[in-house]
């Protein structure tokens, strides 16, 4: 997945499916105020429906028919692209901007999108006689461009808006229409803005915020990796022992204890050591074991999942730096969050170009399968481990730390 390609986002604030496959009534109220011909509020939702505040962005939201006749359309998946060209003519990356969100489109059903330049490079164009509708400039050459590629492929532009900045009473400008502008509203009173953060959606400052969420730490990688050679011979020898007694399922599902203690531990402010990482990474390569733990993006403790697959991909080193942050990508997948599972795919794949799972979830964002579809992966995993004995669905995670002499 290259640096300049898409941040895709189903965001349920805006009327599309939630990764719990629903919605509250909160998020259908922000939906209903949501109007797509009102640019200022199109364009202070943004930060909310891509999950941070864009820069130097190209952000397209596809539209599906209201449910009610009469309704404005309904923002149904928000994909975003870098404007940085990396020596790329701006052609080129309309043309392939434009493809990527046809191929949402096709998976969506949709046919008119809308788009939004946020760079604080762009100028606003000059005024033009009254009737006039010609817009020029750079970012208007751009999305001509991006338009016409579209309509080749019968989706269409119905609007699209420059600024240099999503900040309260920056001026925004049609790059379809002439003399069309205006200022923006406060981004924090937008209702979408809102209705993520009364739902416990982070807003990030910018994209970095994502990548330093899977930027490695050496020092630590360099610690478990002195750990690691020992913790998977132990682990070997418990799986050996487990098989002689005719029980090896008793090993997978002591792995996955501790790995669900370890999760609670994590979340109650406990401290991840290396040796942890280390038997950590050595219970993941177990496909059981690593399968089984997809169950946990669907259940209560999700987000506390996630903390430590976002951990332990910083952590672990090779491959294994794979398998954590694929559970991570999945994690976020489900619950809508693109960005975040994009950034995580690229982790794993930088980590393990042939990892089957990875490459699975990054085929699937891209061609922009919604996130209910793969809910069924999680649902397999609570299945696997139902068969181990533990219900992912309702058991807590606590207790004590395993023994794991007894493994």
């Amino acid at each position: 997945m290259p640096d300049n390609t898409d941040d895709a986002q189903w965001p349920a604030s805006t009327g599309t499916p939630s990764a719990a496959s629903g919605h509250t009534y909160e998020e259908h109220a922000a939906a209903d105020r949501l109007h797509v011909d009102d640019p200022g509020q199109l364009i202070v939702a943004v930060p909310a429906m891509v999950g941070f505040i864009p820069q130097r962005s190209l952000v397209v939201a596809v539209l599906r028919d209201a449910p009610n006749p009469g309704h404005s359309p309904i923002i149904d998946a928000v994909l975003r692209f870098d404007l940085e060209t990396d020596g790329r003519s701006r052609r080129g990356l309309a043309a392939a901007y434009a493809q990527a969100v046809a191929q949402i489109c096709a998976a969506e059903g949709a046919s008119e999108v809308l788009a939004v330049i946020v760079d604080d490079r762009v100028r606003e164009s000059r005024r033009t006689r009254r009737h006039s509708a010609t817009v020029t400039g750079p970012s208007a050459a751009l999305v001509a461009e991006f338009a016409r590629r579209l309509a080749q492929r019968e989706v269409f532009l119905e609007g699209a808006w420059a600024v240099q900045a999503i900040e309260k009473d920056q001026r925004w400008w049609s790059l379809l229409e002439a003399n069309r502008r205006g200022m923006l509203p406060d981004p924090a009173a937008s209702m979408v803005t809102v209705a993520h953060v009364l739902n416990g959606r982070p807003i990030r400052s910018d994209r970095s915020e994502l990548t330093d969420l899977v930027t490695p730490d050496h020092e630590l990688a360099q610690q478990v990796t002195a750990f690691l050679d020992t913790a998977c011979a132990l682990a070997h020898e418990r799986y050996a022992t487990a098989v002689r007694r005719g029980d090896p399922d008793g090993y997978h599902r002591r792995a996955l204890e501790n790995i669900l203690w370890q999760i609670a531990d994590t979340d109650s402010g406990g401290a991840l050591t290396a040796p942890a990482c280390a038997d950590l990474a050595a219970a993941l390569r177990d496909r059981t074991v690593r399968d089984s733990l997809f169950a946990l993006a669907v259940g209560e403790h999700a987000a506390a999942a996630e903390n430590l697959w976002a951990a332990l991909t910083r952590a672990l080193p090779g491959s294994d730096r794979a398998d954590a942050a694929t559970l991570l990508a999945y994690s976020a997948y489900l619950r809508g969050d693109g960005p975040l599972a994009g950034v995580a795919l690229q982790a794993a794949l930088d980590a393990d170009p042939a990892h089957s799972m990875a490459i699975l979830l990054e085929t699937a964002l891209r061609t922009g399968l919604r996130p209910e579809v793969l809910r069924r992966l999680a649902y397999s995993g609570l299945g696997i481990a139902a068969e181990l004995g533990i219900d992912l669905g309702t058991e807590p995670m606590s207790g004590t730390a395993p023994d794991h002499t007894a493994l």
